[in-house]
This record gives C-alpha cells, structure tokens and sequence, in this order.
C-alpha cells in the first residue's frame, strides 16, 4: 500500500521529513477494522508527535480519517464491510497518512451520510475532544438547552477544537463567550454560536465590557501558560477549568486554591491509550455527533483542502498548521 512517512530530526519542510513508501497492507487484529482511507484530517497532534521522533525514528502520522470498511476482525462488532466510516485513531498505531488503516471499531462509527469525505475527516479527533472536555470533565449536561443558566469561556475559539466547543455548547444551552485574534476568526466563531466574542488580549476587561466578567468555566485550547492567571481571575468561584494543550512550564496551581476551582485535562486519546473499560464511549460519542451533523445541529469545521496523499501534500498540511493561522481544519483527500 501507500504510505508517507514522517522521518524524526527534520524540520518539515526538508525533503527528508516526508517520504511516500510502499509498505505491506495490514491486518486486522482481534477488534480491528480495515479501513481504505478516503481522507484524511490534520491537528496539531501530527506537528507534536513529528516534532518529538528521534532522529531517524520513522512513523505513519495522520489521527484523523473516513473510509471504507474493507475487512473486519472476529470482534469488530456490528460493522461489515463497505460500510463509510470515521474516526481519531490511536496514538500508539500507524495514523491515516496511508491508503490503508487498522482502527479499533469501539473508538469509530458510521460517517454522517450528508457529509463528503472531507468535510467529515475533519471532524472526530476535535468533536470528542470538545464532548469530553465540555460534558465528560467540566460537567455540563449534554442535552439540547439543558445548562441555560450557566456560561463557558473558550480560549482560542476559531481553532479546530474550539470550533466543535462552541456548536456543542451552544447547543447545550451553554452561554458562549469565545476569544478570536482576527476579524475572521471573530466571525467565525460568531457563525458557529458563541454569544460573546473578545479579543485575546486583557481578557478580564473585554468580558467585562461584555457584561460577563466571569464565568462558570473556562475551556483552555491553546497557550494555557500565557492565560493562566487570566483564567484564575475570570473563573467564577467553585468553577472548572478544562486544559488540553502542554504548558511551557511549571504553572502556580495555587492562584485557583481562593476560588477552589477544579482543574481537569481532556486528552482524547487517554482511552485508547490504556484500554479503558469505556473505550466504546468514544464511538457513541462520534455515533451521536454524525447524527447530531445529519439533523443540521452541527457542521463540519473543514476549511482548506489538499489533494493526493503523498509526502508533498502531507508536508504543506504541516507547514499551515505550524503557522498557528488556521481557522477551522484541513483536510487531505485521497
């Protein structure tokens, strides 16, 4: 099969970073799939794990993808094949930078019917991130306008992730305010539901002006070190802070100790990781986003399109997100 792969000590816009290779097609374990990869989607995940190979550590990067069920193993429970489906994958196997893909069928689900391969490859490594982080660690019911009383702060509301926050917030009732850096990001976010959009400087003071000077949680997506005594300043007291992005040194916990706020981390791949007795979890919950998607409750964040897996369209894909400018998700089609 076809396959890039990523080569550890190179910055990526070297030759040698990226390579198209042909490897031997793999073969469904015990819980696996089969998948013929359609398209796959980009995050920062793939920039990260490049960053940290070895020099000359080789790996199969991509942790996003929809395709066809080709082959299924023993328990790979109701799916068969030609089903279209999608799904993150896992950190510690081969990513979707290939034409062919093992994935475990307890973390994939049907692909939404009314969306096209890439517009739904870009969507389920951000949407369980968002539904665990939002429902699963901060607490908030997940379920049309259950939370009309409370409020959330998203920091860093254009990006991949912060786009699927705000549309499941919104949708929970959840009142919205989001930080944006640019007039389209703004709008962005706007579009996708947050009632509150600011800029991302002095946070406290633009929630202020906002009518919302502090709120019942706050979603940190990116730069959490820069925020931090932001965030303790703008929590309300007994709030929750829900962090996923790595912090570029050690942080005072002690700045929340006055308002005995919880602090939470959301990494989506902690189930696969460990084989956790809710691995399935991760599948219901991309089962209930695609059809969450199919009823017009959420949209897909795809935003720019590359074409032909291959080592050139894999390392432009990294040179965009290393630019920290996307708005919304890119996507590879096959």
């Amino acid at each position: 099969m076809n396959a890039v792969i990523a080569t550890g000590g190179h910055s990526p816009d070297s030759p040698q970073a990226f390579t198209d290779q042909k490897r031997p097609g793999p073969v469904p374990g015990t819980h696996d799939l089969l998948v013929k990869v359609a398209a796959a989607g980009m995050n920062p995940v793939d920039t990260k794990v490049f960053a940290r190979l070895d020099q000359g550590a080789q790996r199969v990067l991509g942790w996003d993808a929809v395709g066809e069920v080709v082959a299924v193993g023993p328990e790979a429970g109701k799916f068969r094949p030609g089903q279209r489906v999608f799904y993150a994958g896992d950190l510690t196997r081969d990513g979707s930078n290939a034409e062919y893909q093992l994935v475990d069928a307890r973390i994939t689900a049907l692909a939404p019917s009314n969306l096209s391969d890439a517009e739904a490859a870009v969507m389920p490594l951000t949407s369980i991130t968002a539904w665990e982080g939002v429902f699963d660690r901060l607490g908030f019911v997940a379920a049309p306008g259950a939370n009309q009383s409370r409020s959330l702060l998203v920091i860093g509301g254009a990006g991949g992730v912060g786009s699927m926050i705000i549309q499941l917030a919104a949708w929970a009732g959840i009142t919205v305010a989001a930080t944006a850096g640019r007039p389209n990001s703004a709008q962005w976010c706007k579009e996708l539901g947050a009632s509150v959009v600011i800029g991302r400087d002095n946070i406290p003071a633009r929630l202020k002006e906002a009518g919302l000077p502090q709120t019942d949680a706050i979603f940190c997506t990116t730069h959490a070190s820069d925020h931090w005594a932001t965030m303790a300043e703008v929590i309300k007291p007994q709030g929750s802070v829900c962090l996923i992005d790595d912090p570029s040194g050690p942080l005072d916990i002690t700045l929340f100790k006055p308002k005995c706020a919880r602090i939470y981390w959301e990494f989506m791949f902690t189930r696969s990781l460990f084989h956790t007795e809710d691995m399935e979890r991760q599948g219901q919950i991309l089962d209930a986003v695609a059809r969450m998607v199919e009823a017009g409750t959420l949209r897909t964040t795809l935003a720019d399109t590359l074409t032909g897996l291959s080592a050139n369209t894999v390392r432009q894909a990294h040179l965009r997100q290393a630019s920290e400018t996307m708005v919304g998700k890119q996507v590879i089609v096959f």
